[in-house]
């Protein structure tokens, strides 16, 4: 079952917490803007956040593969 966008999206903090170069997360994929204001976003706003992450995951494992 998937969640509604009414539904807060659960934190994706992994504590695997370290800033690269970029100040994103390797363990999350949030920024830091996007880290600190976790709490204050709201559902839509969170769910941004995470669509943005996936796409950072996936950038960095496609150019660890090149």
């Amino acid at each position: 079952m998937s969640k509604s966008i009414s539904q807060t999206p659960d934190n994706p903090c992994i504590r695997h917490c370290c800033l690269d170069e970029r100040n994103v997360c390797v363990g999350c994929y949030r920024t830091l803007a996007e880290i600190l204001n976790w709490h204050e976003s709201n559902p839509e706003q969170k769910q941004a956040i995470l669509e943005r992450c996936e796409h950072r995951r996936l950038k960095r494992f496609d150019r660890m593969s090149s």
